[in-house]
């Protein structure tokens, strides 16, 4: 008798439907950035450490809203399982409302206050100059960001994930072309330094969120412009809503605030390091985006499963897809290791910035695979409707492991920067076996919907069980 096995073909072809729009788009956005980074690295080095300090600004606003997004493509994709249009509308709408509010605040804090943010992230006189000119601007651009994300998470989650695509296509070639305009002061215009590169920023949001409504509304999306349904909410489902969504919210939110203290930490090292840490985070981007399409896939693939009731189905997809993104990631690192020199070269490195550059990227790669399946394995969690284990254990490492560790080594004991930062990743590898262990017990499944709540009783995960995909 033949053995039967895991359909891989078709697997994988359902993963790259969803991970490969989601990673192009992403690396799209860190190629722009890139390129970010080269104009306003030949203004100096202290204008990239001041925009890279920014960007840990909006790095915080990006926890205060990924907790709503985390929740809210839990209960799409499992009404999208359920065939439950109703569950979706109202589910983007809240969303959405909870979502705008964070980029509101922010864009506030920016544009009102950016002295004070900036006097929070350093103690250079001279680089908080720059970053004020920079941030008063630049959070014009916030709420659109976070109206982009939101528009983004519904789409993929609903079997658009081209359209996210095309607004960022023509988003970063618009700010692409602008940052060579605004900065330098091309066809016409006068130079206006990291105060053009702001601009380009708030320009180029306007037109990819512009590109995403007219394409939805071309293709005929059900929901995205369903506004009149977005805000048909009962107390019983804000309540249901908010009880999944507040330990993603609370884990975002803490997570944010840890990022910020080692973030304010770092902003205290030398110049020369501030300048690196802001090159390294672009890099960043690059491994995180294509991280961003298997957590996507992960999202969907799993969460529609047990939406509709097909446990055994999504609990194969999830070990497969964490071992995946892992065994991607590794790869795409060794790449990153070969090519580090002309990429760091072309975004001005040069001497200790460049020695310092190179050692964060190896400390990253040495601990991103770790993290990566870390991260994996939560958004899993999350899509299953198990919120609270990968909060738990994320907190209760970052607040009483990571910090005291980068505190003490970067304040009291002056320890060198790339000491420091690889401190950062500490809890990393004790968080893996956990989440490992939880994993394979898959009690992590934890359903919204009436078919996913039936087929739950009396189910076990059975790991040797093989199951057709649908």
């Amino acid at each position: 008798m033949r053995e039967k096995r895991y359909p891989w073909k078709s697997f994988l072809k359902k993963i790259a439907v969803i991970a490969v729009p989601v990673a192009l788009q992403n690396l799209l956005a860190t190629t722009g950035s890139m390129v970010d980074t080269m104009m306003i690295a030949s203004l100096g080095k202290a204008e990239v450490g001041a925009v890279g300090l920014c960007a840990q600004f909006s790095s915080l606003m990006f926890s205060g809203y990924w907790g709503f997004v985390g929740g809210g493509m839990l209960f799409y994709s499992q009404y999208w399982g359920a065939n439950d249009d109703d569950g979706i509308n109202r589910s983007y709408g809240l969303t959405l409302s909870c979502m705008m509010a964070v980029g509101f605040l922010f864009g506030v804090l920016a544009v009102c206050f950016p002295e004070t943010v900036m006097r929070m992230y350093t103690d250079k006189t001279h680089i908080r100059e720059i970053g004020v000119q920079y941030l008063r601007i630049a959070g014009f651009g916030y709420p659109l960001t976070v109206f982009s994300m939101a528009m983004a998470a519904l789409l993929r989650c609903t079997g658009k994930v081209r359209i996210p695509l095309w607004g960022s296509v023509v988003g970063v070639l618009t700010n692409m072309l602008l940052n060579w305009v605004l900065i330098f002061g091309h066809l016409g215009f006068k130079p206006m330094g990291v105060r053009g590169a702001a601009l380009a920023t708030v320009i180029s949001q306007t037109v990819s969120c512009a590109v995403v409504i007219l394409s939805a509304r071309r293709s005929g999306h059900a929901y995205l412009l369903a506004v009149k349904r977005h805000f048909r909410w009962s107390a019983e489902f804000v309540r249901i809503y908010l009880k999944k969504c507040f330990p993603i919210i609370c884990n975002e939110v803490l997570i944010g605030l840890g990022n910020m203290v080692i973030n304010i930490v770092l902003g205290r090292q030398p110049e020369e390091a501030i300048a690196a840490l802001a090159v390294f985070r672009t890099i960043e981007g690059l491994i995180i985006g294509f991280f961003a399409g298997f957590s996507n896939a992960s999202s969907v693939l799993v969460g529609t499963q047990v939406g509709a009731g097909r446990l055994d189905t999504a609990y194969g997809r999830a070990w497969r897809l964490v071992y995946l993104c892992q065994g991607f990631i590794a790869v795409l690192g060794i790449a990153l290791i070969c090519l580090h020199t002309p990429i760091l070269r072309l975004m001005g490195m040069s001497g200790e910035s460049f020695r310092l550059a190179y050692g964060m990227i190896l400390i990253y790669i040495a601990f991103g695979i770790i993290r990566m399946g870390n991260w994996t394995q939560n958004d899993t969690f999350r899509a299953a409707g198990d919120a609270l284990r990968g909060t738990v254990l994320e907190i209760v490492f970052m607040w009483t492991m990571v910090l005291p560790l980068v505190c003490v080594s970067g304040l009291v004991l002056k320890w060198p920067t790339l000491a420091v930062f690889a401190l950062c990743y500490a809890d990393e590898p004790v968080r893996y076996v956990l989440m490992q262990i939880h994993l394979f017990r898959g009690k992590w499944i934890r359903p919204v919907t009436p078919e996913g709540q039936k087929a739950l009783r009396g189910w076990k995960p059975d790991r040797t069980l093989i199951c057709e995909e649908d």
